[in-house]
């Protein structure tokens, strides 16, 4: 299978390390936001074509699918440019940075039946699986998530250290993973969700703290606390509390509630969720099924992100949306 990629940045080159792991999986394009680093990653690859134009992109011959790894603002505009020239695709989380666009985007999958999924890798993680798989048996009940999600940006960087050409956001982008997981694993509807946001920072524009709550149909509860200010151990720390054990998830890795380590080697093919969130793309396509973490399932997910918005207030987005080459 021929796929374009669109996004040379940090995002961009953990997809493209996973995919040298897929077999039958050809990158044969790369469309990026600036000359320079779109060659240089290209090269690093061995990437036969890179271009600025993603429609450039999308015209080169055999290409099946593309994966979107741009800035947030291009989600959804570039989600529906691909469809729309007859390509599955698979956009980085979130699809969009509003519910309108977002309900556009799924709009226009049904119109045209394309396999279109969003990069809710969490889904995909061991860890989070291994913790599905108990659920679906029965042998779990989640009671409360405890989520941690803390960085240290208090300049416009990426995971690379290298400058943005947009702004990141802990609503629209981080607490995204946790809304859905958290409905993901209880399997149940999110129908109570309350916000807090700490003052916006004046040069980036956005909230660099917040406070989430979240309760399911059935009871379940969520606390999800959000920064950009934690100055310690980065990324995201999902405590489990459940009717029959406690865990803790940190990306791929998973401890009790007694910090003893789940083994995890079983779980998957991979231990790498990127990679388990590709191989999911790539076989929905060529089963000609919806994917785990399609557009569609997560919608539900875009809104509560659209309730939780406006229980903060519209301050806490971004107001300019900037804009790259198409």
């Amino acid at each position: 299978m021929k796929v374009a990629v669109a996004g040379q940045g940090a995002f961009g080159i953990k997809h493209l390390d996973a995919m040298q792991n897929i077999p039958g999986i050809e990158v044969v394009t790369l469309a990026g936001g600036n000359p320079a680093g779109t060659e240089e990653v290209a090269k690093r690859f061995k990437i036969p074509h890179w271009t600025t134009d993603l429609a450039e992109s999308l015209k080169q011959p055999g290409v099946e699918a593309a994966i979107l790894t741009t800035p947030t603002q291009l989600h959804a505009q570039q989600a529906i440019q691909c469809m729309e020239a007859g390509k599955h695709v698979m956009v980085e989380i979130p699809m969009a940075d509003t519910l309108e666009d977002s309900e556009r985007i799924c709009a226009v999958q049904k119109k045209t039946g394309l396999v279109a999924m969003a990069g809710h890798t969490r889904r995909f993680n061991p860890s989070h699986q291994w913790v599905h798989n108990r659920i679906q048996k029965g042998e779990l009940k989640v009671l409360h998530m405890n989520v941690q999600t803390y960085f240290f940006r208090r300049t416009n960087m990426n995971a690379a250290g290298k400058p943005r050409s947009w702004t990141d956001h802990l609503l629209w982008h981080h607490s995204c993973h946790t809304v859905d997981l958290f409905a993901y694993q209880t399997g149940d509807q999110v129908t109570h969700a309350n916000a807090l946001q700490g003052p916006v920072n004046p040069e980036l524009g956005i909230a660099m703290d917040m406070s989430i709550q979240l309760k399911t149909a059935h009871g379940a509860i969520c606390t999800l606390s959000l920064s950009f200010n934690n100055k310690g151990p980065q990324g995201t720390f999902f405590r489990y509390i459940c009717d029959n054990g406690t865990y803790v998830a940190y990306y791929d890795d998973l401890v009790d509630g007694d910090q003893n380590k789940i083994d995890l080697s079983n779980v998957a093919v991979s231990m790498n969720g990127i990679e388990l969130q590709d191989r999911e793309f790539f076989a929905a396509i060529k089963e000609k099924r919806e994917p785990n973490s399609s557009v569609q399932q997560v919608l539900p997910t875009m809104r509560v992100l659209d309730k939780l918005e406006a229980a903060v207030g519209r301050e806490g987005k971004a107001p300019l949306k900037k804009r790259i080459s198409s």
